[in-house]
């Protein structure tokens, strides 16, 4: 929880600063003189609540629970997406190619071709991309890729 006038310190200014280091950090602004622009401004820069003194305590409670799953919601996420970069690094070179083009839309056959492998072998290769990245499926495997920002979507 914040309060806009801080002393020697803007509560916006360090919403910024923690924000860079902390995006799991929810932030509630409380304020007894705060206006749209304020508001507005905090909300953009990621607030989760913007209360104007005075308020309830129910305000302040529903508030606080919000940015609690928010900060839940927004670790686990974070998690998952480490876990995820694991796996990713578990692949050999040829592993990576092969599924790069597996998510960009590419048949087995045209990726064996593109590097000069067997169809077979490109077989194998997106087995063991599919066992390593835990994907029970294609979609699921160009989920895994978007979200490791590796290709926006299939090429069709």
């Amino acid at each position: 929880m914040l309060d806009v006038s801080l002393p020697d310190l803007n509560g916006l200014d360090l919403q910024k600063r923690i924000a860079k280091d902390r995006v799991d950090m929810p932030i509630i602004f409380i304020t007894g003189h705060g206006d749209i622009p304020m508001s507005v401004e905090a909300m953009k820069a990621g607030a989760i609540e913007f209360l104007t003194k005075p308020f309830g305590g129910d305000a302040l409670l529903s508030a606080i629970r919000n940015a609690i799953e928010h900060s839940h919601a927004t670790l686990r996420r974070e998690g998952e997406t480490r876990a995820l970069r694991s796996c990713y690094a578990s692949l050999t070179y040829r592993e990576l190619q092969v599924m790069e083009l597996v998510v960009s839309g590419l048949l087995n056959k045209q990726i064996g071709e593109e590097l000069g492998i067997s169809e077979i072998t490109v077989k194998a290769h997106r087995g063991k991309v599919m066992q390593k990245m835990k994907a029970d499926s294609l979609a699921e495997l160009v989920k895994m890729a978007v979200t490791l920002h590796l290709t926006s979507a299939p090429k069709i």
